[in-house]
């Protein structure tokens, strides 16, 4: 999804092609079927509507009320944060890009 975003942001036709260089330029295994999926999916989208209408993925409410917690607390809550975005698999991402174009 992100080759495609590129390739729209450089005013490039998204299709198979055009993705496949993309995603090898940048070390990236092409499987060839989701690569025909994506461009397919992606034919019927109006991208620029898409993005202005998109819902960040992964935006949390603040809470309404943060205990006073020692600062080593802080911090390794923090590392925990880190380590769970990080740790977003490759799944929840085109879950959530797909739901931008679906």
């Amino acid at each position: 999804m992100y080759a495609a975003l590129l390739l729209h942001h450089a005013n490039k036709e998204i299709n198979e092609e055009n993705l496949k260089k993309v995603l090898e330029s940048a070390g990236i295994p092409v499987d060839d079927v989701r690569l025909k999926a994506t461009v397919a999916a992606l034919k019927e989208v109006n991208i620029e509507e898409a993005i202005k209408t998109a819902v960040p993925v992964g935006v949390a409410a603040a809470p309404a009320a943060v205990e006073a917690a020692p600062a080593e607390e802080k911090k390794e809550e923090k590392k925990e944060e880190e380590k769970k975005e990080e740790a977003v698999s490759e799944e929840e991402i085109e879950a959530g890009l797909s739901a931008l174009f679906g």
